[in-house]
Order: C-alpha cells, then structure tokens, then sequence
C-alpha cells in the first residue's frame, strides 16, 4: 500500500513544444520502476548528427526522478567542453513531488570549472555542471544539453542502463551520418533487455528501450560494462583534435598514428643523446640497456597529467620532457622510447585500459579506446612491457595495473594487439616463515619473515611507503584476528632486481591464549588467516570471475608454554576443487614445539552464477579451518 501511495507523486515530465509555451504530461511511475531504484530515467534521448568527418553535433534531453540521496549521482547534469567542442545549450528545470517547477536554471547558473586537477597540470578542457542541492525528496529534472565539435574520432557509446540501482523508463539513441564516412557499429548483450532497433540504414541508426527494472550489483562480478546492454559506434574517415584520420582496423590505426601523431616527437639534443649512451656504456644486450635507460628516466622524471589540444592523445616532444623533467603516461612513454632508441634499441608506443580491473582493447572492433599508455620493448620471441610513470616500479612490472589485457602496439608498419603478461597463480606468491611463543598465562609474541612475488609483491611493496601511523594502521588490520596486538620492529627489502619484497616483523599480545579454569584456547594460524567474506546470494543472476589467483604458503614453529600438555589438536585437513588448493599440516616435534604448515592456492578463472554457492562454500571451509584452535590442558 505504502508503494502505491508513493508512486502517485512521481510524474513523467513530457516536454511539448509550442510557439510560446511549454507543457508537461503528468504519468505516474509504476512500482517495478520504483522497487531497488534509487533514481528512475523518465527520458534518455541522445539525438547524434555526424555531418561530415570535422563536424559533430550532439543533443541530450534526460528526465529523472531522483527518489533518494544515493540518486543524486544519476541526474548527470554536465557538459565537457573544449577549444574545438562547443556548448549551443544547457539548460535544467527542477521539479518538486508534485510537478511544480521550483527552479530554472540557465548556463550562466552552471558551475564553470577546468578538468585541471591532482595530478592534471596543464588542461584547456573545461565543464559546465548542475551543483543542485535538493530541499526534498523525491524531485525531477529535466536536462537539455547541445554540443557541436570537430572531433568526430570520439562517438558516445549508448547504454541504455548506464548503472546500479537505476531504472529506465525510456531510452531512445539516434544517429544520422553521411554514407561515405564509413560509419560502424557493435551491439552488446542484447538479449539481455528488450531493445528494438528502429532504423538501421546507410544514413540513419536508430534504437529505443522501456522499462528496465533497477538491477542490484552482485560482489565478484564481471565489469558493468560486460554485463548490459551497450552500442558502441566509430568512423573510418574521422578527426582528432584537428588532425584527420582514416582506418577501418588496427593495422591501419596504427599505422596513421605512427605516421601523422608520434612523427617528429622523439628528437633529443646532442648533449642527451651523449649521456644516455655514456650511461649505457658498453652494454651490449638490449633487454640490459632497455633496463639501463629504465631506471634513468625513473630518476630524470616524474608524472603529471597535461590534457591541452591533441595533448590528450599527442605525446610532449621528448625534447621537452626532458628539459623539463615531467610528463604525462603519454610523454614519459614516447620519452623512454626516444632513449632506447639512442642507444639502438627498439620500442613501441603502446595504448591500452589501464586499471585493477582487467579491461582489453577490444580487438574485433577499431575504435579509438585506451586511458594509458606504456612501451613495448621486443625480447626475443616476446615483450617486455613497461610503465613509464611511476618512478618506483621494478623494470618490466605489470601487475595489478596494465597485466593480461589486449593491448594496442603502435608500430611503425601498423598497430597490432599483444596481451600483456598473464601473471599465473603461482607466480603471485607470498611465502611466510615465522614462529612464536605462548606462555604460561596466554601471552603471545612471535616474528614473521614474508615474501610476496607478482601481484602480491605490488599489493605488499606500498607498505614501505606508508607514514608510522599509517604503517601500524595497516598491520593492525592485516593482524586483526590478534587482540591486542604491539608491534615491534619492522623491517623491508625490495629486491627490485628478482621483484621480491620482504617484511619482518616483530609482534605481540596478550591474551592471545584465552585461559578458562585449567584450559588454554588459542588458534593454531596467528599470521595468515583468511578474511575473505563471501555474501550468500540467493537466486543470483551474475557470472563471477576470480580476476587474480594466488599461492600463500607459510611455515610457522609454535612454542607451547611450559606446565601444559595437549588435550586437542586439529587434524590435518585438504581441499582440492576447480577453484583451487587449501592444506594444512600440524606436526608435533620435540620439546613441547609444533610446525604449522599451510598452502592456499586460488585459480584465476570465469565461473556461472550457478557455480557461485559451491565457490562460497569452498571459502568458508578455509576460513573456518584457518580458524582452528589448540586446547591445551595445565599439568
């Protein structure tokens, strides 16, 4: 009763044009749109007209009934703009529960701001954007927005469900383009939702969808991106940035941007040509100079974002970077390359997603794609890929950032896809060796020595980097099965050379044993519990994915106190499955000493939400073994 009560106050604003006035329908929103959602789109309609390869217009009209305050978010009342983008209009209306307007708001009442920001130094990109704070909900806005630009290299992908806790009442995506351009596009996930496609002809692209209900994210799926409907369109004949383009493929991609935007941006002077070939000396293996050269620019260099012009795309002549000492992914990429180059080794400019999440370049279909750049170095019969913008990376380190994803080579006869390096399960490894000792009266104190490679050792390797507090934060959370956890001295190493790093570490606590008459409990694994919490989804509708695997093993001697002897100890115990290995061995030796061994290994992989549960329950047999606990008697 409460829903349909509610729903009466929610209103589809429909805007008819008149010659001096405006009207609005009033329709109530149904309770299936409403259930889950915290903001309901009444009207998406992007109205796209290409009109030649340097000409663009775009026009938005979007409706949404924000029910709460997590629906702000989804009003996206904004507008980029640029020396080449132009904003014709951008407009807002605010409406109350009712349908009364409670506010107009024009260009001039929008926020004007630059894109510069952190780590951006240099930006001529600006954005207009709606700054509303809201007296009640629910409200409704209505958002119109023109934009004309040169740059036809960029066509807006259309997702008719662009996020969580969001209903569509209706989406409706046009498009209109000359037959000579060479206009293309790729439908995904289709069957997920019913869309229709109206007009689909030499000319004119059309499609329109209704009622898509709130959908609820579930932990460990795919990307957003992956799971719902989007269209995603590009040109053979385009612009970028003032520059014209053709290609229908990678190859031919590449071959344009080797050709038209990364010509003439490695020239270095004579005087950095001489040092960097002096800093090479007689090196003479290209992996051992490419590593050489490596490690130079880490220290000549730092990063800073610059998006002005083709900025976003053209890298900084290398001449620059280097006098100055800064640069973006794309300039301390084309730098380094401009100095192997000196040194007669060759590279690759490279663009791809960079992010944790593993996104490819979406090899079957050419369209402009990538946020990052990298450089590609040939190693005999592979690549060595390296990241160029951070002055701390081990050379050739990829993981967690640019690793297993298809990626676009620019070379100078053409672009082609590479997948970057698949760090295996067992490559991502940490190895812990420790010990420690209980007392008499439940005392707890212990060292542990740990060993993280591949992605662990990029997850472990920042910790050296932390402030004092932000360090014991960090250990206290890590050790958060130890109650009254001190810690003592910590120590590091990076072996950036074998990409190692080691932590040792000095702990204690009391009442790590708890003591109940003449009994002492305490849990066998003190250093590498699982904490990993798998939600019970029930009637889950998503794949999952274990984006990346690992092996944990660890070693550890537990001392028990004198004056006790051993009422309980917990078997060994093994679990092998589809999504890995988890064992664990106690062995009882001399002088009231036990060895503690444990081995997890997790595959990476692609699972079916049926599977889902049977993966759930995997882990909580591990945690719940991790948990395991001793139960000594007193003498």
């Amino acid at each position: 009763m409460k829903k349909h009560f509610f729903a009466l106050f929610f209103f589809f604003l429909t805007f008819i044009s008149s010659a001096q006035k405006s009207e609005f329908v009033f329709t109530p929103i149904s309770d299936s749109l409403i259930e889950n959602a915290n903001a309901v789109v009444r009207l998406n309609q992007l109205d796209i007209n290409i009109v030649s390869q340097r000409e663009m217009s775009m026009k938005t009209q979007r409706i949404v009934t924000v029910i709460n305050e997590k629906g702000l978010r989804e009003i996206d009342a904004y507008q980029y703009y640029d020396k080449r983008t132009t904003v014709k209009n951008i407009e807002a209306i605010i409406y109350d529960a009712s349908g009364k307007e409670i506010k107009k708001i024009k260009r001039k009442d929008f926020i004007d701001e630059s894109s510069a920001s952190g780590s951006t130094l240099f930006s001529d990109n600006r954005y207009l954007y709606l700054d509303y704070t809201p007296i009640s909900y629910p409200f409704s806005v209505i958002f119109n927005c023109e934009i004309q630009t040169s740059t036809t290299a960029f066509i807006p992908a259309w997702f008719p469900l662009s996020g969580y806790f969001l209903s569509i009442e209706k989406s409706v995506l046009n498009v209109t383009y000359p037959n000579k351009l060479g206009f293309r596009k790729k439908e995904s996930q289709f069957s997920v939702f019913n869309i229709k496609k109206t007009s689909d002809t030499d000319t004119k692209l059309s499609y329109v969808t209704t009622n898509i209900l709130a959908q609820k994210p579930e932990d460990y799926s795919p990307a957003f991106r992956d799971l719902y409907p989007k269209v995603v369109m590009s040109l053979e004949y385009f612009n970028l940035e003032g520059v014209d383009g053709n290609a229908k493929d990678w190859k031919e991609y590449g071959k344009w941007f080797s050709d038209k935007i990364l010509t003439g941006t490695t020239v270095l002077s004579a005087e950095t040509i001489a040092k960097i070939k002096a800093v090479v000396g007689n090196e003479t293996d290209p992996i051992k100079k490419a590593k050489i050269v490596y490690q130079f620019m880490q220290e000549k260099s730092r990063y800073v974002s610059i998006q002005v012009g083709i900025g976003g795309w053209k890298p900084m002549l290398a001449g620059d970077v280097d006098r100055l000492g800064y640069g973006d992914c794309k300039a301390l990429s084309n730098y380094t390359r401009a100095l192997l180059d000196a040194v007669g080794v060759p590279s690759y400019y490279t663009e791809l997603y960079g992010d944790s999440d593993l996104m490819d370049i979406d090899e079957d279909f050419f369209s402009i794609q990538g946020n990052h750049a990298i450089l590609c170095v040939p190693d005999k019969d592979k690549y060595v890929f390296l990241e160029c913008t951070s002055q701390s990376d081990p050379f050739g380190y990829q993981a967690n950032f640019t690793d297993n994803r298809k990626v676009i080579v620019i070379k100078p006869d053409g672009g082609e896809i590479i997948r970057t390096k698949i760090y295996d399960p067992i490559e991502n490894k940490q190895y812990s060796k420790g010990s420690f000792a209980i007392d008499e009266n439940g005392f707890f104190s212990g060292k542990i020595n740990i060993l993280s490679e591949g992605s662990q050792y990029g997850i472990r390797e920042r910790v050296e980097k932390l402030q004092p507090t932000e360090k014991e934060s960090h250990y206290k959370n890590y050790w958060n099965n130890i109650n009254n956890l001190k810690l003592g001295k910590i120590t590091f190493t990076n072996d950036k050379d074998n990409i190692r790093f080691t932590e040792e570490a000095q702990i204690s606590a009391i009442d790590y044993g708890n003591i109940a008459a003449n009994k002492m409990i305490f849990t066998v694994d003190a250093f590498n519990q699982s904490s990993v919490n798998i939600k019970r989804i029930r009637n889950r509708k998503n794949p999952f994915q274990i984006q990346r695997g690992y092996l944990d093993s660890d070693e550890i001697e537990i001392n028990l106190p004198t004056g006790f002897t051993i009422e309980f100890l917990p078997s060994n115990f093994e679990l092998k499955g589809k999504f890995g290995e988890y064992k664990t061995e106690i062995i009882k030796k001399e002088n009231n000493k036990l060895t503690y061994k444990r081995s997890m290994l997790l595959n990476k992989g692609k699972y079916s939400n049926k599977e889902y549960d049977e993966y759930r329950l995997f882990m909580e047999q591990i945690s719940r073994n991790d948990n395991a606990k001793i139960i000594l008697i007193k003498n």
